[in-house]
């Protein structure tokens, strides 16, 4: 049995919707292998499907039928720290799992660029799939068969500090929210928002975050659905945020500061608190420039 070790993600970044993300140092695990039948276990408290509507799983299969194989069954336990509908890349999580064991178990007959575009092809954009994979900042296009991206390594003297509420926000139902289309004006404001954060934060300029992480096409949309988030963004920038957005479809909220802010959680958390914002997990994380590996 393999045992695998998959990042949490953050995808959007703010302004980079359905292109930008980045992998974390917040991890599941799975251990597989090949079986006669689908046996599914969780081995933390997490509730996960143990048929074959199984994320991991359905991913697993398709892999095999790409390949030509057929899939009998799957002997799968999951240890899963990311929490679901949050927006940290649960399901993207798992799908990776699923691929990249299914490819080792084969003998790897694909190629990392083949799991990055059968990923996107499962999931319906790149954001997190490709980041949970690849690790680091990637940026992705996904053309509706083929992703175009490129990995960015990124070493700073920066934490990603989330607060994850205590309630879940579907992905679909973040996704109904959003406007048809968009102004003109709006797609010239997130182009070089997104632009800018990639920039910025590869060079060093952390206090172009701030803007960079502005967003028209998602995100006031998203706040809306996520009671007080106004309210936590304002904490985090208090207290020496660079910068602050929702992660992913939310209800996450990611906030980027200096590690020399050596006490900003611990501020974050007494001030949500003393607000009345109880429920409110608060972590520090990095970035994980590695993915998603077999480490047995």
């Amino acid at each position: 049995m393999i045992k695998l070790k998959i990042p949490a993600t953050s995808a959007n970044l703010g302004a980079g919707f359905d292109a930008l993300g980045l992998a974390l140092s917040y991890y599941n695990y799975v251990e597989m292998e090949e079986s006669d039948r689908v046996d599914i276990q969780s081995l933390d408290e997490m509730a996960v499907p143990v048929d074959e509507t199984n994320l991991v799983y359905v991913s697993a299969r398709d892999l095999f039928q790409v390949c030509g194989k057929q899939l009998k069954g799957m002997k799968i336990r999951q240890t899963n720290n990311i929490p679901m509908a949050r927006g940290l890349g649960s399901s993207s999580a798992c799908i990776i799992a699923g691929l990249v064991g299914a490819n080792h178990i084969l003998g790897s007959p694909l190629t990392k660029d083949d799991l990055v575009d059968l990923a996107a092809q499962i999931e319906g954009h790149p954001d997190n799939t490709a980041p949970a994979l690849l690790g680091g900042i990637v940026t992705a296009v996904f053309d509706g068969r083929k992703v175009h991206w490129v990995k960015q390594e990124v070493y700073t003297k920066l934490k990603f500090t989330v607060m994850i509420p205590d309630f879940e926000l579907k992905t679909e139902k973040a996704r109904a929210c959003l406007p048809k289309q968009v102004s003109h004006k709006d797609a010239v404001y997130n182009l070089s928002r997104a632009a800018l954060f990639s920039a910025s934060l590869l060079t060093g300029k952390l206090e172009n975050l701030r803007t960079a992480v502005h967003d028209r096409l998602h995100q006031p949309y998203r706040m809306e659905l996520i009671p007080r988030v106004r309210e936590v963004f304002d904490i985090a920038y208090t207290h020496g945020a660079y910068g602050v957005y929702i992660s992913g479809a939310g209800p996450a909220v990611m906030a980027i500061a200096d590690v020399d802010n050596t006490y900003f959680s611990g501020k974050v958390r007494f001030s949500l608190e003393n607000a009345g914002l109880t429920g409110w997990e608060v972590l520090d994380l990095t970035i994980d420039n590695e993915g998603t590996k077999i480490i047995t």
